[in-house]
């Protein structure tokens, strides 16, 4: 099925199908995942959920590829951008890292994604499927999501015509604030997507806050198996 045809059926503009689509499967089964995991007791181990969840987006966003011409049509980035990424991307981890407690977190922290086999040892198949999903697909699908799509549209309806540099402060701040609310560790989120929503003003291309987003989600991933400190996955 085309994008064009899809989007049709749901009676949403192409553009919009194409970056909200995958983004709403991964929140959607993610909300379900308990009930899921209820369901499926003693045929599969639930923390494959989250890997099957990362692989069906993964599909979305192939099937849509065609879509996002920020991406396709981006041009390639300079040197100093590809470090700008990487700095920003290790910021906004020193931050995530640092607010973690307190006011800073909605909620209670649970237990988070442990890894770990019957013995106590991390069993390496489910910790790379887990990686791999953290820093590869959900940058690409939340980046398309959030500062494609929202903060764009914020700032003008026929958003996919917009430039990135025409974005106002209004849209970046309001698009940050939802975004940080999407995470429990909501002051954290919210100044990672100022972080990311700035990247994309100032490059005018989407690969760069996805490289920094990147950047994030791999080096929390690390820090995660290097300390056990599994409540942040």
């Amino acid at each position: 099925m085309s994008v064009g045809v899809l989007a049709r059926g749901l009676s949403f503009p192409a553009p919009v199908v194409a970056r909200a689509l995958p983004f709403a499967v991964f929140i959607g089964l993610m909300a379900v995942e308990p009930w899921l995991a209820a369901q499926l007791a003693g045929v599969i181990d639930p923390r494959w959920l989250y890997g099957i969840r990362a692989a069906l987006v993964a599909g979305l966003l192939i099937v849509f590829w065609p879509s996002f011409t920020e991406l396709t049509a981006a041009r390639r980035p300079s040197l100093q951008q590809i470090w700008l990424a990487l700095a920003a991307g290790l910021i906004v981890l020193a931050i995530w890292l640092s607010l973690n407690s307190g006011i800073f977190v909605l909620g209670q922290s649970g237990s988070g994604f442990e890894p770990r086999a019957a013995d106590g040892s991390i069993d390496w198949s489910m910790a790379l499927m887990r990686l791999a999903g953290s820093a590869l697909v959900v940058p690409l699908m939340e980046e398309l999501f959030w500062r494609s799509l929202v903060m764009r549209w914020l700032e003008e309806a026929d958003f996919s015509a917009l430039d990135p540099a025409r974005i106002g402060l209004r849209a970046v701040l309001l698009s940050s604030l939802v975004f940080g609310l999407e995470h429990s560790q909501w002051a954290a989120g919210m100044l990672a997507g100022l972080v990311y929503g700035w990247l994309y003003v100032r490059s005018g291309n989407l690969w760069i806050p996805i490289a920094a987003h990147a950047v994030t989600n791999a080096g929390l991933g690390v820090w995660v198996l290097a300390t056990g400190a599994w409540f942040f996955w």
